[in-house]
């Protein structure tokens, strides 16, 4: 029997430059506050990157958060009650949240995988993918002067890819990936025919380029907020 463990993402979105100071002091300040908050088994506040997400630059107008709970009911009340993401809310201009559960996972992060498989996977479905690792510091010119090659593929490949973002805890060094699908047949098409992102695979195993490194995939099955005016993922769920 599956267990009621779900994942949330939430991304925010921080137009004025005093908004975009709170928000970069409050992922300071998320190491010593999601700890605490019931019912959260794991949570990340995240910086993203600029330009399309995937830079060495980073962006200080889009946030996330992510968060692996008990169950719904403890998400729910951390976002409709809890103070820090109401601070977050308030101070953004827009915000968006999908809420997912596990299908697939492999690997670690920070010595441990949060994750539980809660799904049976189908690959009709829609789907989100996370990939995270740390990058070993004696690799880091090697993985990033690779980055911008992967970034413009997706870009190109644009066929059932709805939504991604390079996101991290630490500038540079831990990097995450998370894109969501209209169906896995999309994606495995890209991740395994791309051209560009097959070779990025194997130089990842030729150099060593990782310390860490955890693959998942989800899916999502409800949806609140907007992101550019309008919910990436409604029409798929509705």
């Amino acid at each position: 029997m599956f267990s009621s463990q779900i994942v949330s993402i939430s991304f925010f979105k921080f137009k004025k430059v005093p908004s975009q100071w709170k928000a970069f002091r409050w992922m300071g300040l998320s190491t010593g506050i999601l700890p605490e908050v019931k019912g959260l088994e794991f949570g990340k506040m995240l910086g993203s990157g600029g330009r399309n997400g995937f830079s060495v630059f980073p962006n200080f107008g889009v946030y996330g958060i992510l968060g692996v709970w008990e169950n719904e009911k403890y998400a729910n009340s951390f976002f409709q009650s809890h103070s820090f993401f109401q601070d977050l809310k308030m101070e953004s201009i827009e915000y968006w949240t999908t809420f997912m559960r596990t299908t697939m996972v492999h690997g670690q992060w920070e010595g441990t995988c949060p994750f539980t498989i809660t799904e049976n996977f189908n690959k009709d479905r829609l789907v989100a993918v996370l990939t995270r690792a740390t990058i070993r510091r004696k690799r880091l010119w090697h993985f990033w002067k690779h980055v911008p090659k992967v970034s413009r593929s997706m870009d190109e490949h644009k066929e059932g890819l709805i939504f991604s973002a390079g996101v991290g805890e630490l500038p540079l060094v831990q990097q995450a990936t998370i894109s969501f699908w209209e169906n896995s047949k999309f994606m495995e098409s890209y991740a395994y025919k791309s051209k560009i992102h097959k070779e990025v695979i194997r130089k990842t195993r030729e150099l060593d380029w990782y310390k860490e490194e955890l693959f998942a995939r989800f899916q999502p099955y409800k949806t609140i907020g907007t992101w550019e005016g309008t919910n990436p993922l409604i029409s798929f769920l509705s």
